[in-house]
This record gives C-alpha cells, sequence and structure tokens, in this order.
C-alpha cells in the first residue's frame, strides 16, 4: 500500500476511496475496505483509504483523551495488510476542519483523484456536521464524484462466536467496552486478530523473583493506548523475534499496598534472560481473574501458581 503523499499529483491513479479514523482496523472495517476494493477493480481504478493520524477530537477539543486500539503506525501496518492501493494520510487541522464538505469533495477529485466515495452510515464530514449522505451524493453530482453507502455490518454468514442470525455492526467502541471489562477474547472476536500492546521493558519492584515468578514491568510506548482491566491474563510475549507464552498482571498491587499506581508486569514462561530495555510485545489470549488482594505472600505465591497452570493450558497449541 502506498502513501499518497510519496507520490506526485499527476501520478495518482483514479480511485474508489472511503474516508474514517479505523481505529483498530477491525472487522467492520475491514468488510468495509473490502467493498472499496472490489468496486475499484470493477471500475479498473485503484482503492484508496483515507485515515488521520490524529483522532479528530483531539484536535476540535484539546481536552480530549483518547483511548486507541492502534497507534497511527499500528494502524498503518494493519491497513496495509487490508490490501488497498494507496492510503491518503491527512492531518486533520482547523484549517481542513473549516472546509465544507463540498470544499473537502473537491479536495479529494481535485488533488487526489478520487472517483469514487464510499460513506459509512453513520460518517460526517466537513464543519456543518448537519449534512449528511443525501447532500453528499448531491455534491458528488455536481463535481463528479460517485457517492455511495458503504456497508459495515458483518453479515451473519461471517459466523462470529456468539452471534446468530442477523447481521453484526461491529464498532471501535465496542471493542473499546470489552476490553474495559477485561474480554479480550472477545474483543478478538471482533477485530480479526488478538489484541496486542507494544513497549519497553522498564524497572520493577523485583518481588516476583521473591515468589518464584519473575516479571518483565511494561512500559506502554503510547501513551493513549487503552490498558485492558486490571486482571491476570495468559497472553503470548514477543521479544528479540522470539515468542514465548506468558502470565500478565494489570493492577496496582493490592496485596503489596501499591496505591494506585497501575503496573503491567508479565512473567514469560521458560524464559532466563536480561531484557531490560529491550522493547516487548505483548499478545493478549485470555483473562484468568480479575485482580484481587491476598491475605499474605504466600496466598498469593499459591494463586500465582494456580494461574501459571491455567494460562499454560489456555496457551496450548490445542487451544
Amino acid at each position: 500500500m502506498l502513501q499518497i503523499s510519496d507520490i506526485p499529483v499527476k501520478q495518482i491513479r483514479p480511485s474508489v476511496a472511503t474516508i474514517g479514523f479505523f481505529d483498530g482496523v477491525h472487522r467492520g472495517h475491514r468488510f468495509l475496505l473490502n467493498q472499496i476494493q472490489v468496486a475499484a477493480a470493477e471500475q479498473g481504478m485503484a482503492s484508496t483509504v483515507i485515515t488521520f493520524p490524529v483522532h479528530p477530537r483531539c484536535v476540535m477539543q484539546p481536552d480530549f483523551r483518547a483511548e486507541l486500539l492502534t497507534t497511527c503506525d499500528e494502524k498503518l501496518a494493519l491497513l496495509d495488510e487490508s490490501g488497498s492501493d494507496y492510503c491518503l494520510l491527512l492531518d486533520f487541522t482547523p484549517t481542513l476542519a473549516a472546509l465544507s464538505a463540498r470544499q473537502f469533495m473537491e479536495l479529494l477529485i481535485h488533488r487526489y483523484n478520487i472517483r469514487a466515495l464510499f460513506i459509512g452510515y453513520d460518517h460526517r464530514f466537513g464543519h456543518n456536521r448537519c449534512e449528511g449522505f443525501d447532500d453528499y451524493v448531491r455534491y458528488g453530482r455536481e463535481l463528479g464524484i460517485q457517492v455511495l453507502p458503504g456497508k459495515v455490518c458483518l453479515p451473519a454468514s461471517l459466523d462470529i462466536p456468539g452471534e446468530t442470525g442477523e447481521d453484526l455492526r461491529v464498532s471501535s467502541s465496542s471493542i473499546r467496552r470489552l476490553l474495559h471489562e477485561g474480554e479480550v477474547a472477545r474483543a478478538a472476536d471482533y477485530l480479526g486478530y488478538r489484541y496486542f500492546l507494544n513497549g519497553t521493558v522498564g524497572s520493577g519492584f523485583q518481588v516476583g523473583h521473591k515468589l518464584g515468578y519473575p516479571t518483565a514491568n511494561l512500559n506502554v510506548d503510547a501513551p493513549n493506548k487503552l490498558i485492558p482491566a486490571r486482571g491476570v491474563y495468559a497472553v503470548r510475549v514477543t521479544v528479540d523475534g522470539r515468542t514465548y507464552g506468558g502470565m500478565l498482571n494489570i493492577g496496582c498491587r493490592p496485596t503489596l499496598d501499591n496505591g494506585a499506581n497501575r503496573t503491567i508486569e508479565v512473567h514469560i514462561f521458560d524464559f532466563d534472560a536480561d531484557i531490560y530495555h529491550h522493547p516487548l510485545r505483548i499478545t493478549f489470549v485470555q483473562r484468568i481473574r480479575p485482580e484481587r488482594k491476598f491475605d499474605s505472600l504466600d496466598s498469593l505465591a499459591a494463586q500465582l501458581h494456580r494461574d501459571a497452570a491455567e494460562a499454560h493450558a489456555l496457551l496450548s497449541p490445542s487451544r
């Protein structure tokens, strides 16, 4: 997938496009992207995904704190896997936000050679948010852009576990809710991949060594990346090009009276190496239990033993 900013304007092929923030690039997003790819192939054009590096609300509302499923780089990597020809990464500035929908569409056709635009049922752009799909269709006829409705509900035939009978609307906000509830396995059904965190190993409290479960303390790279609910999880850990099983705790270590300071600590199975300052990727498989306070370190150690056994079972090749 080429970024349009890397291509001379005169060399940009006519394309079919869709626009959105695409946080998480989940199965609903990819279903929409597939529609533009099919339409582009039928019309002999390229396919283009239009997105933004920063959440538009962060520009318009400086006090808004986004909780993102993917950083910009993670999102672009996932979009690259979608099979679209071009990515148009637009800086959402106050100047861009001030454009009317018609002016924005003029920009798309004259600067980026967008000839058809698929729009999700609830998507709005332009400074006048009262305008909707029928207005975009009218502007498109005037400007020479075909405006089409993008289907964002997954067909029931795609067989998402636990969902039957009707088409399913998958949204980034619904996935965030699942992660806030610790439902990482369910979130993976909607994402189409397992949720992950990227970070760097930092210094910890060394209590895990005393309990027989040494941990790496993860400092997440992106401050606005969503952290799942507190608790213990079965995870996969990628470090130095290799992937291992592990169990991870997110929480405030109540047994150790850690206060409100949240930590993310992972014990890597069958691993004994110094990885301080090394980059780490944590991929969530399933939550084992919520965070709880134990009466003693001995009780905590016994529970960690049970957690490790369950994590091993959840990570077995047959699961």
